[in-house]
């Protein structure tokens, strides 16, 4: 089956299906009057080691109607900065309870019943409750399609990462003790404890490469 994105009805759901399991991001912004906002996104990763540059899609409007700009890229467009809380398990539920669209005057942290601890550099809270909390300055909002009802692109700089003790031994992660949500389409999780190791093959100059024809 080939199919042309700009004429397959229902395509997101595809792109969605086929880019999986995808780490989801837990979003705490602050607005300029100091309101608390938090949202997760799964169009999340990491792209940089140096500086240490990290990503997230939002789309620029929210509501049924899209009548309202997405309170999280509204806050860090206004003040820079953000904290993304990776989203684990034991939080999973919590996070799900903070995807619906609420009126900009809630504060999703109450919601979750999640508890927000203070950060070092930036005014957004952590997520108490989450293991890993990154503290981040915005570098760079990118518009992707429409400046209005289009995404806006989220390249921000860590400043500062929290990591709870117990899951990192010197410079690894120890995933079965994380124990990372994965996303799916819809509304598909998973639970990611499988791993294995693939070591990285090294190039030797002195050995003949074999070559398909």
């Amino acid at each position: 089956m080939k199919i042309d994105p700009k004429n397959f009805e229902g395509f997101s759901r595809v792109l969605t299906g086929v880019v999986v399991p995808r780490p989801i991001a837990l979003v705490s912004t602050k607005s300029a009057d100091g309101i608390v906002n938090l949202a997760p996104f799964s169009f999340f990763n990491a792209v940089a080691n140096d500086p240490p540059t990290i990503i997230f899609s939002s789309s620029r409007r929210a509501g049924d109607e899209g009548e309202k700009t997405k309170d999280t890229l509204a806050n860090i467009e206004a003040t820079g900065e953000f904290v993304i809380a990776v989203v684990v398990d034991e939080i999973a539920e919590a996070m799900n309870r903070t995807a619906a669209e609420y009126p900009a005057e809630v504060n999703e942290f109450e919601v979750a019943g999640l508890t927000e601890a203070t950060a070092d550099v930036v005014a957004p809270p952590l997520v108490a409750e989450s293991p890993v909390n990154m503290e981040c300055r915005l570098v760079q909002v990118v518009t992707i399609g429409d400046q209005e009802h289009g995404n806006g692109l989220v390249i921000g700089e860590i400043v500062r990462m929290h990591v709870r003790d117990g899951i990192i031994n010197g410079h690894r992660i120890d995933h079965s003790r994380l124990k990372p949500t994965g996303r799916l389409a819809g509304n598909m999780y998973c639970y990611t404890p499988d791993t294995y190791e693939m070591v990285r093959p090294k190039y030797d100059p002195s050995k003949e490469i074999p070559i398909s024809r």
